[in-house]
C-alpha cells in the first residue's frame, strides 16, 4: 500500500480515451491561410477569366469588321424596302417604301374606323 490515491487517480484517466494534447494553433493558422490564399487567387483568377471571355465576345459581336457579303445583303435589302418598282404589272402588285406602305395602312384603318362610328 506504499502507491498514493493520485497516482492511481492518474493511471486511470491515462486511459480514458480522449485527446490529452492542445491543437497545434501554429499549424491551424497556417492551414487556414493557405486555404484563404487559394480561395483569394481562384477568385481572382476567375474573374480575370470571365473579364477575358467578355471582352472577347463583346469584340466577336459588335467591334468586329463586317464581311463584304453581309454589307452587300443589307444594302440590297434596304433598297428593296426604300424604293418602289414593278412585281407584277398583269397582277397589279407593285413594291412601294415601307414608309409610305405604313402611312397608308394607317390611313386605311383610320378610316375604317371612322366609318365603323
Amino acid at each position: 500500500m506504499n502507491e498514493s490515491p493520485e497516482k492511481e487517480v492518474h493511471e486511470t484517466n491515462s486511459n480514458a480515451g480522449y485527446e490529452k494534447s492542445d491543437v497545434n494553433v501554429g499549424k491551424v493558422i497556417l492551414y487556414g491561410a493557405v486555404i484563404a490564399l487559394i480561395v483569394i487567387v481562384s477568385v481572382i483568377g476567375l474573374w480575370q477569366f470571365f473579364t477575358a471571355e467578355k471582352e472577347r465576345l463583346v469584340y466577336d459581336v459588335v467591334l468586329k469588321i463586317e464581311s463584304a457579303k453581309l454589307r452587300d445583303l443589307r444594302a440590297r435589302e434596304t433598297e428593296e424596302l426604300n424604293s418602289y418598282a414593278v412585281l407584277d404589272e398583269r397582277k397589279g402588285t407593285y413594291r412601294i417604301p415601307i414608309e409610305r406602305a405604313m402611312k397608308l395602312m394607317a390611313e386605311e384603318a383610320y378610316r375604317e374606323k371612322a366609318e365603323g362610328n
